[in-house]
């Protein structure tokens, strides 16, 4: 057929003939076809193109082809999206003269990203600055001289009396002092499991993940074996030969949702059946809107779960701090990994967290943020219902991070255009298990936590800007 489309007035309000040809396949002709016509003038400022499967039936190319076209453009300045108007031709794209149209390097990006909705970190400017000092300050005043000699492996005291208690009332959990290992965050916690030979794999994880914790697992040796995912959570039916599994059960990351009461006990099951261990990372638990609090699987049997938590999401990454609450049998293992000198938590920074336990001042913060963050969940899905209504938002009832989904073939284009306007999110398929068999599903993971207050606005308009349109 012939390379080239010529449009109906009733579409764009003008004809328009485009040659698809040249290396590159379709999509880099199609892109450079619609550049030079905006470039000449024959596409005027404010011209609105067809949609995604009306070109694509005219020029006899994939929906895909187009949609990829369409983003690369928006990204590069020479078209505009916006639910409602369609997709149109920039207002301020000025056509070049013949002596002009020549290739110019794309102007310097700057540094980091203009907004940032990345997943995993919390708003770094509401860290309880003046509480978090009045508890150092009690700390480094009543700290026994001792604490400033060799640390204890298993942590100071203080701490493992004060989660005890507080693991206790606000997840569920049963545990003694003796039982909690301070470490300082999750991934130290992989590697003392893992790393160090108290755990060995196969190990089973959900088939969507963070890449990183794969990678880490690997390099130690153990291979990841992915459950699927569905609206109740893993498949832990699933679940065979392995000797332990990992598992997100109070909200799953990065989809959403908690794993449902019966796979709670199921899991529970094959472990006692298997002689096995679940693994259970409680990365944002404190963070729950519009449920019922989910507690602990650790709760069911404490000697068949290892709970692993921090307070990196709800204080600050910047504060190493995180604990095992283990079972017995592998709480020697544990500090034997770990060496006769703790040399990964501040001694300083242990004691001051549980004063600010005790003192009720990390019950006060959680709550002030927990309000916070759900506010800014609410603005994201306000936002999105106006310009964007046919991207789905789930995984909203707890966390701090949403996953919009969008039409199929639309995730690599969109977190590309993205990134050329300055926007931090990742697609949702960079956290999917390269070996599972669960179909692919095409998303955002957006991060509503991380911008600072007078900073979210500007973040929601810029996303709503690059999301595709309704197809």
């Amino acid at each position: 057929m012939d390379e080239s489309w010529v449009n109906s007035a009733e579409r764009i309000g003008a004809d328009l003939h485009l040659e698809l040809s040249g290396p590159g396949g379709r999509r880099a002709a199609l892109i450079g076809a619609l550049r030079e016509a905006v470039r000449g003038g024959r596409l005027a400022p404010g011209t609105r193109l067809p949609p995604y499967r009306s070109l694509a039936a005219d020029l006899g190319v994939a929906r895909n082809t187009v949609a990829d076209a369409y983003a690369e453009l928006v990204a590069e300045g020479w078209l505009t999206a916006r639910q409602g108007s369609g997709t149109r031709v920039a207002g301020r794209v000025e056509p070049l003269r013949h002596a002009e149209r020549v290739p110019r390097k794309a102007p310097p990006r700057a540094r980091g990203p203009r907004h940032d909705l990345g997943q995993g970190t919390p708003d770094a400017s509401s860290f309880p600055r003046t509480a978090w000092l009045a508890s150092y300050r009690r700390a480094l005043q009543q700290a026994p001289n001792e604490a400033f000699g060799p640390g204890d492996p298993a942590g100071r005291v203080e701490l493992r009396e004060a989660l005890t208690e507080y693991l206790a009332r606000a997840r569920g959990v049963r545990t003694e002092p003796d039982r909690i290992v301070i470490c300082s965050g999750f991934a130290h916690a992989l590697r003392l499991l893992f790393g160090e030979g108290v755990l060995r794999g196969p190990l089973a994880v959900e088939a969507y993940g963070l890449g990183f914790h794969r990678g880490l697992l690997e390099t130690a040796g153990v291979r990841t074996v992915p459950l699927p995912l569905d609206e109740q959570g893993a498949r832990v039916e699933r679940l065979g030969r392995e000797r332990a599994v990992l598992l997100t059960p109070a909200h799953q990351f990065p989809t959403g949702g908690p794993l449902d009461p019966t796979r709670r006990t199921a899991v529970v099951d094959w472990a006692r059946a298997r002689g096995g261990v679940i693994v259970e990372d409680d990365y944002d638990g404190e963070f729950r809107y519009d449920r019922k609090p989910v507690g602990a699987v650790q709760g069911l049997d404490p000697e068949r779960v290892i709970f692993v938590g921090s307070v990196s999401k709800s204080l600050s990454p910047a504060v190493r701090l995180g604990w095992m609450v283990l079972p017995e049998r592998y709480v020697d293992g544990v500090l034997a990994a770990k060496g006769e000198r703790e040399a990964w938590a501040s001694v300083l920074d242990q004691l001051s967290l549980a004063d600010f336990v005790s003192r009720g001042s990390y019950d006060r913060h959680v709550r002030r943020m927990r309000q916070r963050y759900r506010s800014r969940r609410d603005r994201l899905a306000a936002a999105l219902a106006e310009h964007a209504p046919h991207v789905e938002v789930t995984g909203v009832a707890a966390g701090l991070h949403a996953v919009l989904r969008l039409p199929p073939g639309t995730e690599r284009s969109t977190v590309k255009a993205a990134a050329w306007q300055g926007i931090a999110l990742d697609g949702l398929a960079e956290f999917r298990h390269p070996n599972t068999d669960m179909p692919a599903r095409d998303g955002l993971v957006v991060g509503y936590a991380t911008p600072s207050e007078h900073a979210y606005g500007a973040a929601l308009g810029a996303l709503c800007g690059v999301l595709p349109p309704a197809g």
